[in-house]
């Protein structure tokens, strides 16, 4: 059978001349590749479709065998197939022959085609038998099916990544059908769970889900299966040792247009993940517990290093012990010297009237103990607090008291107590590990604050005294003159300061008065002030002019004091009976003259140079009126590190124009006031001294 209109084909013996075309043009036009071979294997029929796929011309195969027409290769298959067919009188169908792809442009790469890319033909080989049932021949007829293989050798493929992926991961997939009963065998989920096939096909999958999972994981899924809506849920799964595992779920309905055919799920084992996720949390709620203590221990560090008295210590201490571990009440007591008895220390205990707490270091309490054995007291309830205390007084306080549960902690400095530290809780409370350790920690930092408290509370007392008694004990009682005057050591030194005043009687019933400040603290300010005192009081009883003293102080001052010494002073003389009055400013701030008929007056004649400095000294005459007030003061009363000296003095002028009639009438009230205002949101960072002169009205008792 060919249709090759170069070789003249024969009628088809059987058929007459229409049916004879017809044949020709269905072996030409059809898709399929046809043979014919005669009983010694000869090829007697070929179309050109199958000598195409072949790679010769028709007329090179007719009349050859396989052998004498094709490649070795293509040739033996081939001659395989006819033997078969030949030998066993049966035909051979479904037999694929695969065929170099024909010559074309090459991929980009340069590679070769693999097989699964040459063409594929399906063949099937028939016997043609004569009226005696003898083979005359055999038929060929091949089909291209190189695009349905592809698919198939895809899908293959995808089908082995598939269960690759399946086996290397830790899900395991299950199917069900569309009412939610297990139809395929699932072996890796009866692997864990030591289920039988017949366990788990009877709904054995869900008797291992743990108790207090089961009920809610099965109303999901029978809800899902009512929906067509994807499972997705979390539960433990019961292994076969008997232990539980964390899986999540996810099940999706498989669909055929609208109708669900099947379930296709995967559980996915989470147990892990969520081992390292609890251990992450803890970790992480631990380091952040402790980086909040860290922070809170540093703030408390920070609070109180600038706590300068045990009151101010004791008030930290307070806020921390709130703020830190919740603590509802705190208390520090301190020892006393000879180590016998332990007082309560109070925010306000310097000022407080009521007597302090005092109990010894052999009493049964907290701090007691704590100091007596040099370690933390723990006790969170009641009971505990029984065990460790056993006394009667212990059961009255349990009795007067809403605590319930307490801390006590030594505090020492160079291994030996110094007092204690109590914090107390309106409820049985356990102190952890960490806690502890930070509340030692804690402690450690209060002790040291104390101690520094106390050495300054000392050493600031010793101060203000010896600086005391450097100034006058009294003012002198002149009539018709009213003196009033203030000192105020600044709040953050422990050292004697440099500000001074004085006011005495010269012998013809003058009063001098004067206001200065040495430059410093300490001793040398302090022997400063001293010698410029006591200089200026000789030259006044010698010559009382103001000008007269301060340019004899100039001499001094050169004679005794270094050079880098810096000292003002203001010094006037004051006649009762004629109000005059003569000021010389050694660069010293200007008085204040305070006025209830009129604004306040600033600067009385020029300032001149500070002590030493060389200078024409000047002096100034005015009177003072009746009902006046002459205001000295030093820079500290205008001056700190928030306002400068101009600011300050402008707003020194506005506070005494604000002052009340009470306290321009009365230099002892006025005094108050001045430093009063003057200080209202300020820090006291320097020594503040004021000298008021008041020349009462004449209708004045």
């Amino acid at each position: 059978m060919s249709t090759d209109t170069s070789v003249p084909q024969p009628r088809v013996p059987g058929l007459d001349a229409s049916d004879s075309a017809l044949f020709a043009t269905l072996i030409k036009e059809s898709p399929m590749g046809f043979a014919f071979f005669d009983s010694e294997l000869r090829c007697r029929r070929v179309n050109d479709i199958l000598a195409e796929l072949l790679g010769v011309a028709v007329e090179d195969l007719v009349d050859r065998t396989l052998a004498e027409a094709l490649p070795e290769e293509p040739a033996a298959a081939m001659a395989e197939h006819l033997s078969e067919v030949v030998r066993t009188d049966r035909a051979v169908t479904d037999r694929d022959l695969r065929f170099e792809a024909p010559a074309g442009p090459k991929d980009t790469s340069g590679a070769a085609p693999s097989p699964a890319e040459s063409p594929c033909w399906s063949t099937s080989w028939f016997p043609s038998h004569n009226a005696e049932g003898e083979i005359l021949g055999i038929a060929l007829i091949a089909v291209d099916v190189t695009e349905r293989r592809l698919d198939e050798e895809q899908i293959r493929r995808k089908e082995e990544r598939y269960r690759s992926l399946v086996e290397a991961s830790s899900q395991i997939v299950w199917v069900t059908t569309p009412e939610g009963e297990a139809s395929d065998d699932a072996p890796e989920w009866r692997a864990i769970t030591g289920q039988s096939l017949e366990e788990y096909r009877a709904g054995g999958w869900l008797a291992v889900v743990h108790e207090e999972d089961r009920s809610r994981v099965e109303a999901e899924w029978l809800q899902c299966l009512d929906d067509n809506r994807t499972f997705s849920i979390s539960y433990r799964v019961r292994t076969r040792t008997g232990a539980f595992r964390q899986y999540e779920v996810r099940a999706v309905p498989i669909k055929r247009g609208t109708r669900v055919v099947e379930w296709v799920g995967a559980n996915t084992d989470v147990t892990g993940q969520r081992e390292a996720d609890e251990m992450r949390g803890r970790l992480t709620e631990q380091l952040s517990a402790a980086a909040l203590r860290t922070a809170r221990l540093q703030q408390a560090t920070s609070m109180l290093a600038e706590a300068l008295t045990v009151g101010q210590v004791v008030s930290v201490i307070t806020e921390v012990g709130r703020s830190a571990i919740g603590a509802d009440r705190s208390a520090v007591a301190l020892l006393d010297d000879d180590k016998l008895k332990l007082t309560v220390i109070t925010p306000g205990s310097g000022e407080s009237a009521e007597p302090p707490i005092t109990f010894g270091v052999n009493a049964a309490t907290v701090m007691s103990v704590a100091v007596r054995e040099s370690r933390p007291f723990l006790a969170g309830t009641p009971e505990n607090l029984r065990r460790q205390l056993v006394s009667d007084e212990v059961e009255n306080f349990l009795l007067t008291t809403e605590e319930r549960a307490w801390v006590g902690l030594p505090l020492l400095m160079a291994g030996s107590a110094i007092g204690a530290l109590r914090f107390a809780f309106t409820r049985p409370r356990e102190i952890t590990e960490e806690e502890r350790v930070f509340l030692e920690a804690l402690a450690g930092q209060c002790a040291l604050a104390l101690g520094r408290a106390t050495l300054y509370e000392r050493e600031h007392k010793t101060a203000e005294m010896l600086q005391r008694s450097l100034l006058p004990d009294s003012l002198p009682q002149v009539q018709d003159v009213q003196l009033a005057a203030r000192y105020h050591p600044a709040t953050r030194h422990v050292q004697v300061g440099g500000d001074w005043y004085d006011a005495f009687r010269l012998a013809d019933d003058r009063l001098a008065v004067a206001l200065g400040d040495v430059m410093g603290k300490g001793v040398l300010a302090a022997s400063v002030m001293g010698r410029v005192r006591n200089a200026l009081r000789a030259l006044a009883l010698n010559d009382p002019r103001p000008a007269a003293v301060l340019a004899g102080l100039d001499r001094v001052f050169s004679a005794t004091e270094d050079e880098e010494q810096f000292t003002t002073l203001a010094y006037a003389v004051f006649n009762p009976e004629s109000g005059s009055f003569v000021v010389s400013n050694a660069g010293h701030p200007p008085a204040l003259v305070v006025r209830p008929d009129g604004p306040p007056i600033l600067g009385l004649g020029e300032p001149g140079t500070p002590l030493g400095w060389p200078s024409q000294r000047q002096q100034a005459s005015f009177s003072v009126e009746p009902g006046n007030t002459v205001v000295f003061y030093s820079d500290g009363l205008v001056e700190n590190r928030r306002r400068g000296v101009d600011a300050g003095l402008d707003e020194l002028v506005v506070v005494a124009e604000n002052a009340p009639p009470e306290a321009v009438s009365d230099p002892e009230i006025l005094v108050d006031y001045l430093v009063d205002q003057m200080l209202s949101g300020y820090d006291h960072d320097d020594d503040i001294t004021v000298l008021a002169l008041h020349v009462p009205a004449r209708n004045s008792a």
